[in-house]
């Protein structure tokens, strides 16, 4: 059974000690140099004025870019006259007292191994687009990763014992259920932008015909808009559309069907983008409701692995590209330079960059504005037919007292079985990462949906093993 999360709960993420209307909120973020995540969150700290008369601690263990960082945020800070206090340490111990919410957003060497974890499951006949969640790829994520967050939450056990701990790590429910269950004491949950609202709810009252404008959504449509998705985190579908009553999934669809109508293979575009329409399409066709987030739903299914003996009209997948990120990252850094050095004026910051999903959560937490946001939390009855400890992606309401999931009513038949070997698939990993137990790492690889073969898992745990080596804690190796 799982922890309680909702407003009533006695549990101990929801003692009568957690601070409420916080003056001065203290926001560490571990991995301070996650261009994905670093820079908007100093956004969203100078913007916001709930938070931006609080303190910003950015951790990162390489020292050159946390310097950048720091000397960012401060320009960011002072070229807005606020009083942010912004601090940094490459030790996380430095900056943790005090704190009133951590976000882990850290990710050591990821795209070298990604692409590792992605050749070799290519070897033997396993295509990732993503390779971060679900397949060898998210199994050898958490093997890097979760090790180290279990130290984190050691320290934050000791130093913030009160702090919320938000992590936006891959695979993020792995790592959210390893937290639950191994730091249970701490207050946490897990993200993904995927689902940011209001953005998420607008795009598909879009697709509806609902509104034909951004920006004729309203409060007044979004609450005649009875939206509901959950699942899985990356493997997430709209269970429910309707607009004063009415069903409109079949607008959607239709939306998207024209969508796959004017697909190509896009041009150099990045594989988790190729053929997401095309392929949305046809598992709507298959299942009656719509994925929600293609671009790594098509990564948990069998179907463009490549398998079949007849050729399909959609391809199978496109391999994750790791040379098309080290750009990607590289041209982040270049724009991290250009703001320091005067290339770009500092005074364009706040109109280039933008808000994030974690920002946008502690904001409304910490004013107590009431917004809803989808996390990564147990399940607690949202999902009728699905078991209260599962570990979902629901839309929730998030407040500083604790998170109450929205009802979603059952997970459709078909969809379900997929959910729950999804959901033992990350429960075995992040049991065999915790307890660095062999056997449990084998028992997660083969219930992995996309192992087909006892002897290419031995194989590929056989060789990921010898080659993340470094990466890895010892006890793989006594």
């Amino acid at each position: 059974m799982g922890i309680n999360m909702d407003l009533k709960s006695k549990d101990k993420c929801n003692t009568s000690n957690t601070k409420n209307n916080i003056k001065h909120p203290k926001v560490v973020i571990l991995g301070a140099g996650s261009l994905f995540f670093g820079r908007q969150a100093i956004w969203q700290m100078v913007n916001s004025p709930y938070l931006n008369n609080g303190t910003l601690a950015l951790v990162d263990t390489d020292e050159d870019r946390l310097q950048k960082m720091l000397k960012l945020a401060r320009m960011v800070a002072g070229a807005n006259n606020v009083g942010l206090s912004v601090e940094g340490s490459t030790c996380r111990k430095e900056v943790l007292e005090g704190a009133d919410f951590v976000v882990l957003s850290f990710a050591k060497d990821t795209v070298k191994y990604r692409g590792i974890d992605c050749v070799i499951s290519e070897k033997y006949g396993i295509r990732m687009c993503s390779g971060d969640t679900i397949g060898p790829g998210g199994i050898f994520r958490a093997m890097r990763e979760f090790p180290v967050i279990l130290e984190c939450a050691k320290d934050i056990k000791a130093l913030c014992p009160e702090a919320w701990v938000i992590n936006y790590i891959n695979p993020t429910a792995v790592h959210g259920i390893g937290l639950r269950r191994y730091a249970p004491e701490l207050k946490s949950f897990a993200l993904c932008d995927g689902l940011h609202m209001p953005h998420v709810k607008r795009n598909y009252a879009l697709r509806a015909g609902i509104i034909s404008r951004p920006d004729e959504y309203s409060g007044d449509v979004a609450r005649r808009f009875d939206f509901r998705i959950a699942g899985v985190n990356h493997f997430t579908w709209l269970i429910k559309a309707e607009f004063d009553g009415k069903d409109v999934v079949p607008e959607i669809a239709e939306c998207l069907r024209r969508e796959a109508a004017r697909e190509t293979d896009g041009g150099d575009i990045g594989a988790k983008a190729l053929y997401n329409s095309k392929i949305g399409y046809e598992l709507y066709k298959i299942f009656g409701y719509i994925p929600t987030c293609v671009g790594h739903t098509k990564e948990y299914v069998r179907y463009w692995q490549g398998l079949g003996k007849t050729k399909d009209e959609i391809p199978p997948l496109f391999i994750w590209e790791t040379e098309s990120r080290y750009k990607r990252h590289k041209e982040m850094w270049k724009q991290v330079d250009a703001f320091i050095n005067g290339e770009i004026p500092i005074s364009d910051y706040m109109r280039v960059l933008g808000p994030d999903h974690a920002t946008d959560i502690i904001e409304s937490m910490v004013a107590g504005l009431n917004k809803p946001f989808y996390i990564n939390t147990f399940n607690n009855g949202a999902v009728t037919n699905m078991s209260n400890d599962a570990f979902l992606e629901l839309c929730c309401d998030v407040t500083m007292e604790g998170i109450k999931p929205h009802p979603v009513g059952d997970m459709p038949r078909g969809i379900r079985g997929m959910e729950e070997l999804v959901l033992d698939t990350h429960e075995l990993t992040a049991e065999a990462v915790a307890e660095c137990s062999y056997e449990k790492l084998r028992r997660a690889m083969l219930t992995d949906p996309l192992i087909s073969s006892i002897s290419d898992a031995d194989n590929i745990i056989r060789e990921l093993m010898e080659l993340e080596r470094e990466a890895l804690p010892g006890c793989w190796f006594k």
